[in-house]
């Protein structure tokens, strides 16, 4: 028993989960604040679903209403987020984000007012998304490059993967606590809470210091389009690995990733249960990418980071399609798990290569960039919500899932240069 218990020590000793965390303090300041501010996008989420197909039950057009909504939220970063790379690489991004995160601190209290009020129809519900998509737009990169400016190089896998514990956290409490207020108190508590932990979120960073930001160079002095440009220039030559990247993470984050928005749906059609449980759903997912950031920040990558990020997507995508199937509660939790834990892993992957292979001088703008992807979320969502109400919920998953699997079959074959990223 005794050797036992010295070799479980021995093998914790090893694993490096918080290092990050525990090293570096204003890592944990800004930890703390994408903790509030992904707790706050992911009961917005919950909530606007479950919102809008309260309002629309008698609508024919529910399901298409429903899912696009969620996607939707993505928009902006088509229009916004390349510039909010420029200003998080001319600016101070740490400010950047505060003064974001307070504007939606007082968007989603007002909004909540509304929804109290009985103001509010399908309409308010997506004017206020696309709100917080705009938000949602200039933070994302802007703290994505944060991590690198509060850490060292040598830190950025465990930072990165630690940091992916505030979305898949958050994942988990905001969607159970979230699902509990719906059904006993009702939507305008959710959107309070909302409003709180964005202001948490602007709070956490007021103290923190960014000692490894590199001061910029020709960007402040480039025009912003200039600007742009030069981010654009380095992602199709200096570094063409980051283009395919981008193009891969098409397959998780555009044609898989609105499976989630279907929850709603899907609570209430396959499982004939309420929002409670949709909210347990949502919230398997964070169990599933916390379990993914877990391992990964414990660990580190056991093989190339190329071919985990690969071998990722494909998981996932036979994960969706027996998600389709999956009309056994106990079933769709383990699934919705498995599929977060493979989406987790390549997206910290991914994320931990491009910030490898970027200086800091461009880091906001190449950020951004990875990310334009997301952009298209809304119009993968249109074709969903069109491929529900034109068939069945089961057999659009199962569409979404076998279309996610053929990519990733031909994305394996035929970028061989992701297979050799260490």
């Amino acid at each position: 028993m005794q050797a036992i218990i010295s070799t479980v020590r021995t093998w914790a000793s090893h694993l490096h989960t918080l290092d990050s965390w525990r090293a570096y303090p204003n890592y944990r300041l800004l930890w703390a604040g994408n903790f509030c501010a992904n707790s706050a996008q992911w009961i917005q989420l919950l909530t606007v679903g479950w919102l809008v197909r309260d309002l629309t039950a008698a609508d024919s057009s529910s399901g298409l209403l429903v899912v696009t909504v969620g996607g939707i939220s993505t928009l902006p970063v088509l229009f916004v987020g390349p510039w909010a790379g420029v200003l998080g690489d001319r600016f101070d991004r740490r400010k950047l984000v505060m003064a974001t995160q307070s504007i939606m601190a007082v968007t989603a209290l007002l909004f909540a007012l509304m929804v109290r009020l009985e103001w509010v129809n399908w309409g308010h519900a997506y004017a206020y998304v696309l709100l917080g998509g705009i938000s949602f737009s200039i933070t994302l990169p802007l703290r994505q490059a944060l991590i690198a400016n509060t850490v060292p190089p040598q830190a950025y896998a465990n930072a990165y993967a630690a940091n992916s514990l505030t979305i898949t956290a958050s994942r988990i409490i905001g969607p159970f606590v979230g699902g509990l207020l719906i059904t006993t108190l009702g939507f305008a508590w959710n959107f309070t809470l909302e409003a709180a932990l964005y202001a948490a979120a602007a709070l956490a960073l007021l103290p923190m210091k960014t000692p490894y930001q590199q001061p910029a160079n020709t960007s402040t002095r480039l025009s912003p389009l200039a600007s742009l440009k030069e981010g654009l220039r380095y992602v199709w030559q200096g570094q063409r690995v980051i283009f395919y990247l981008i193009m891969l993470g098409l397959i998780p984050n555009v044609v898989l990733h609105p499976v989630w928005f279907l929850l709603p749906l899907f609570t209430t059609q396959a499982l004939h249960r309420s929002a409670d449980v949709g909210g347990y759903l949502l919230a398997a997912t964070g169990f599933g990418g916390m379990l993914a950031a877990l391992v990964i920040a414990s660990v580190g990558f056991v093989f190339k980071k190329g071919v985990v990020c690969l071998t990722a997507i494909l998981v996932s995508a036979f994960c969706v399609i027996l998600f389709a199937y999956a009309h056994w509660l106990a079933a769709a939790l383990i699934l919705m798990m498995a599929m977060a834990f493979a989406q987790a892993t390549f997206r910290t992957g991914s994320s931990t290569l491009v910030q490898l292979l970027t200086p800091d001088t461009l880091r906001a703008r190449v950020t951004s960039l990875t990310q334009y992807n997301i952009g298209f979320v809304v119009l993968s969502s249109l074709a969903i919500g069109w491929l529900i109400d034109l068939t069945t919920l089961t057999t659009a998953i199962t569409v979404v899932g076998a279309m996610g699997l053929v990519l990733g079959l031909f994305a394996w074959f035929t970028l061989t240069v992701i297979h050799d990223l260490e």
